[in-house]
C-alpha cells in the first residue's frame, strides 16, 4: 500500500476486514483496500457494535498528524493507526466536530532526579514522585465519550501518548517508563522537536494532592488545547 516510507501518499490508505466468523458467514476472511479523498476525513458508510466489518486506515509519510494546540505552543502527534486503529478512529471524529471544548491538561509533573533528559531512568533512584508526565482529558463538552477497548501497542518511552484505563484520561510520557510495561494503550508519540513544550508545562506552577495514595501535582491553572489537523516536514 505504501511502497516506501519515504514515498509520501499510499496507494491504499484503509482497509476493512471481515473477522467475526458468527456474523461473516460466507464473507469471512475478506479484506478490502481502499483510496481516500481525504485519509483524515474518510468515507464511512456505517459505524457501531451491529457492523461486522473493522476498519482501519494507513498514513504516509507527513500524514496522521494532529496538533494539540496551547498557549505554550502546538504539540504534533503523530497518530499509530497499525497498533491503535480504534483510538485513531476518535481522534478523526475530533476533527470532525471541529471543537474540542473542555479538553485541557490539569496534571504535570516534570523528571526531577529520576529520569535523565533522554527520558532514561537514573540508577537506584525511585520510580516516582515525580513521574515525568501531562495528563489531560479529551472529552469534549456535553459529547459522551464511549470507552476504548484495550490496543496492542509499544511501551510507554519519552513521547508517548496514551490512555488512561480507556478515557477518555490521557498521559503524555516524559520518560521511558519501563516499569509500566503494557498498562496503558499507547496510540501516538509527539515529535521530538515539540517536546520542549511539554517540559515547559511540567515546570508551570501546581499544587500538590494525593490521588488514590499517589502523590501528584495538579496544575493551578488547567492548560486548555485544541485539536487540530496538522503536518509537519519532521514527521519521519
Amino acid at each position: 500500500m505504501c511502497p516506501h516510507p519515504e514515498g509520501g501518499a499510499c496507494r491504499c490508505d484503509s482497509w476493512v476486514f471481515c473477522g467475526d466468523e458468527r456474523r461473516c458467514k460466507d464473507r469471512l476472511g475478506e479484506c478490502w483496500l481502499k483510496k481516500q479523498k481525504d485519509v483524515m476525513a474518510p468515507a464511512v458508510i456505517a459505524r457501531g457494535e451491529d457492523v461486522m466489518w473493522t476498519s482501519g486506515l494507513v498514513f504516509g509519510k507527513g500524514e496522521g498528524i494532529v496538533g494539540l494546540e496551547t498557549n505554550l505552543g502546538t504539540l504534533h502527534i503523530q497518530l499509530l493507526p497499525g497498533c491503535a486503529p480504534r483510538s485513531v478512529d476518535y481522534f478523526v471524529e475530533l476533527l470532525g466536530l471541529r471543537n474540542c471544548a473542555g479538553c485541557r491538561f490539569y496534571r504535570a509533573e516534570g523528571r526531577g532526579n529520576v529520569w535523565d533528559t533522554k527520558g532514561d531512568h537514573e540508577k537506584m533512584a525511585a520510580f516516582g514522585p515525580p513521574y515525568a508526565l501531562l495528563q489531560g482529558t479529551l472529552e469534549v463538552d456535553g459529547v459522551p465519550f464511549k470507552d476504548i477497548a484495550r490496543e496492542a501497542c509499544p511501551s510507554v518511552k519519552r513521547g508517548s501518548i496514551a490512555w488512561v484505563g480507556s478515557g477518555p484520561e490521557f498521559l503524555i510520557s516524559l520518560a521511558n517508563h519501563e516499569e509500566w510495561k503494557d498498562a496503558y494503550t499507547v496510540f501516538g508519540h509527539v515529535l521530538p522537536e515539540d517536546m520542549a513544550i511539554a517540559e515547559e508545562m511540567a515546570l508551570l506552577p501546581a499544587s500538590t494532592d494525593v490521588w488514590s495514595n499517589v502523590t501528584v501535582k495538579v496544575l493551578r491553572d488547567p492548560v486548555y488545547f485544541k485539536v487540530k489537523r496538522s503536518s509537519h516536514a519532521s514527521s519521519a
